[in-house]
């Protein structure tokens, strides 16, 4: 079941392709959303359908944000709007270009910035004060290394604000889920690049769709844990209108806010 497909080129590629099949996440927002932005009334997602909390961000006015592989022209261009100073960073150029497409028409300044969420040797020590890090990090190998670099790149006192997929969602037979029947199939670690089989993995890669890594929830919630920082808070969400069966029985995403400690003990 090894493939000699890379996780990063890969999904780079299938990324840069969503955008031009109109994947809900690359479509960029519009106008009326950005006025709105402006005005003080906003709203963004980490995962599927809740928004973050207002509170979660504080006020944004003049902070140094990255949006960690965040592009798609969605949360970062409003948070730009709310007065935060962004930095957009992520794998596939298209999404960027996405990003890049309503700071044009919108005249907002933004920052853009390609690369591996695992590493962000782009940016000094303690360059922001907020990174939004929307469910992505699926997409990466490894997540140790972005709680790491995450924790570096962060002020003192300074906030991430993170998506997660909770892995659960990998170990049930896809087929059998369209038919409506729940069964198992997988086990952790679960990757689509290593855990199927290579007529399996085809589902995924005949369409050049996205292909995902199940990270632990000790990666996931240990793994910030590990890098420094203290969780402050966390909720969980699903898709809306019954998306997937597995959803109609539990929550499958989770939303975390972390603190870098001003003095690390």
């Amino acid at each position: 079941m090894k493939t000699d497909l890379d996780v990063r080129t890969y999904n780079r590629e299938a990324w840069n392709g969503e955008v031009g099949r109109g994947n809900k996440w690359t479509l960029p927002v519009s106008p009326e959303v950005i006025a709105a932005a402006r005005r003080g009334d906003w709203s963004v997602v980490l995962t599927p359908t809740k928004p973050v909390p207002r509170a979660w961000f504080g006020d944004l006015k003049g902070k140094d944000v990255l949006g960690l592989a965040s592009a798609g022209g969605q949360q970062c261009p409003v948070l730009a709007a709310a007065g935060a100073n962004v930095t957009v960073f992520d794998n596939s150029p298209a999404q960027l270009g996405q990003d890049r497409k309503v700071a044009e028409r919108e005249g907002l300044t933004l920052q853009y910035v390609e690369g591996d969420m695992r590493d962000l040797s782009a940016f000094a020590d303690g360059s922001f004060d907020l990174i939004f890090h929307p469910c992505s990090n699926c997409f990466a190998p490894e997540i140790l290394p972005v709680w790491r670099e995450a924790f570096r790149v962060l002020r003192p006192g300074g906030v991430l604000l993170s998506g997660i997929c909770n892995p659960v969602r990998y170990l049930f037979d896809p087929v059998e889920e369209e038919k409506g029947v729940m069964r198992l199939k997988y086990t952790m670690p679960y990757s689509d690049f290593t855990s199927l089989t290579d007529e399996e993995r085809r589902r995924y890669t005949d369409k050049g769709e996205p292909m995902v890594v199940g990270h632990s929830l000790e990666d996931q919630l240990g793994g910030q844990l590990e890098a420094g920082f203290v969780l402050t808070n966390l909720f969980e969400d699903n898709y809306e209108g019954g998306k997937d069966l597995l959803s109609t029985f539990l929550p499958t995403f989770m939303a975390t806010r972390a603190l870098k400690p001003v003095s690390r003990s």
